[in-house]
């Protein structure tokens, strides 16, 4: 067994090649209530772990925390235990017209508008999930009776950047991406995923993310009613259930 790693506190005695990434510590516990035998084992900083069983696999719940910095970390350090499989799970801001409150968000890769990416690939490099989890995740959706959009996701540094850019030195900067996002077709804002994508290939480690829509601003600014959804359940739901498919495709 080696030394805990520094920031989540754990070492390989588990045993997991599986691992969801929330950023919300409180959400770690909802995901593990999936798992078998489901148990926290740590609580350091931003990362707080349950471990458990999917189909008698050892599999973490651990959260990131709030941004780049702090997943990669994750990322890092949990490949150090052995973890070769990750799955983001979280929340996000639609962006196009379709990407309702409540939809999921299965990203195919994500526009690296985040700073811990750049420290580890140039930004010519691109951040894509896994073909395999992001197919799993698809499929588990499908399963699942969830309605989901398969796309290009931003990552970004500033939450308020996004949601009050007017307020920013830089807010003619921010304003005229934003606009090439989605005239690009972006579906969604979030925080995390270029990042762990990027850390995910860099370490040979395979990543996925499926993300709950809380609101869609564009919607809001346009002056058409909604209600923010801040219920995860789908999100968690189709990330274990994802899980589960890539063990009993990788069994067969």
């Amino acid at each position: 067994m080696n030394n805990p790693e520094y920031h989540i506190g754990l070492t390989d005695e588990f045993g997991a090649k599986y691992a969801i990434l929330p950023g919300d510590p409180a959400r770690t516990e909802k995901i593990a209530s999936y798992f078998d035998k489901p148990r926290e084992i740590m609580f350091n900083r931003e990362y707080r772990t349950f471990g458990g069983y999917i189909e008698g696999e050892p599999v973490l719940a651990i959260s990131t925390g709030i941004g780049g910095p702090s997943a990669a970390i994750c990322v890092e350090e949990l490949a150090h235990i052995g973890v070769k499989t990750l799955i983001r799970t979280g929340t996000c801001g639609g962006m196009q017209p379709d990407v309702l409150p409540g939809d999921l968000i299965t990203a195919t890769g994500a526009i690296r508008m985040d700073g811990t990416s750049k420290e580890y690939m140039p930004i010519e490099f691109p951040a894509v999930a896994d073909l395999e989890v992001t197919n799993a995740l698809v499929l588990a959706a499908e399963r699942l009776g969830y309605r989901n959009h398969t796309g290009i996701v931003q990552a970004k540094d500033s939450f308020y950047g996004q949601h009050n850019p007017d307020s920013m030195g830089a807010s003619y900067e921010l304003k005229s991406k934003w606009e090439a996002w989605k005239k690009g077709g972006c579906l969604a804002s979030e925080m995390e995923s270029s990042a762990i994508f990027i850390a995910a290939s860099l370490r040979r480690l395979k990543a996925g993310a499926v993300f709950h829509c809380v609101w869609n601003q564009e919607l809001a600014g346009g002056g058409m009613p909604q209600d923010r959804n801040l219920d995860p359940e789908a999100a968690v739901r189709t990330a274990v259930e994802a899980v589960r498919i890539l063990i009993d495709s990788r069994r067969a």
